[in-house]
């Protein structure tokens, strides 16, 4: 039988591990959790609000969108918004594997967002607030994971990911705009 108290050819210690993850109340989060928890709830936050105006966002222009040859961009506002609700929903699920509560509340939802609302009437205006909104989010993404660098893999390469997105997005919308 393998004694399971010396550390093993890889410098771990198999009992430490087991000892600390003996603490179930903090499910995913356990000791060697680097970053500040608190800090990237917060950020998590924020981003979940901005993923959440823009569902909104696209929702509306999906709704509103009219005139001639204007299909391919109700199509690519639809697609968008519900790659936005993914988004957010991944967000917040990350958001509860850190222990922490998502903050959906519809009061203040534009004050935490990053992105703005749009009304515009006009498609290309449409498109231009998406193209904005979109180039917003991906340097809030970038920024986000600066700040959290190597102490949390898990939410920098869920926020990696959903930049990835986001930069199709900005392309999408640029494509539209010379339309």
């Amino acid at each position: 039988m393998e004694d399971t108290n010396k550390p093993l050819g890889h410098g771990f210690d198999v009992a430490a591990i087991r000892a600390a993850a003996a603490n179930m109340d903090d499910g995913a989060v356990t000791e060697g959790y680097q970053a500040d928890r608190e800090a990237v709830i917060g950020m998590l936050n924020d981003a979940l609000a901005t993923e959440l105006l823009c569902v909104l966002r696209y929702k509306r222009h999906y709704y509103t969108v009219s005139g001639p040859n204007t299909g391919h961009v109700k199509a690519e506002f639809l697609e968008h918004a519900q790659q936005e609700q993914d988004h957010a929903d991944t967000i917040a699920e990350r958001i509860v594997q850190l222990n922490g509560s998502p903050n959906f509340n519809p009061a203040t939802l534009t004050a935490r967002s990053h992105a703005e609302y749009d009304e515009s009437e006009d498609v290309q205006a449409m498109i231009r607030a998406n193209l904005i909104a979109e180039r917003v989010a991906i340097e809030s993404y970038r920024q986000m994971i600066a700040a959290i660098g190597d102490k949390d893999p898990t939410t920098r390469q869920m926020l990696v990911s959903i930049m990835a997105v986001e930069e199709e997005h900005a392309d999408d919308m640029r494509d539209l705009l010379s339309h």
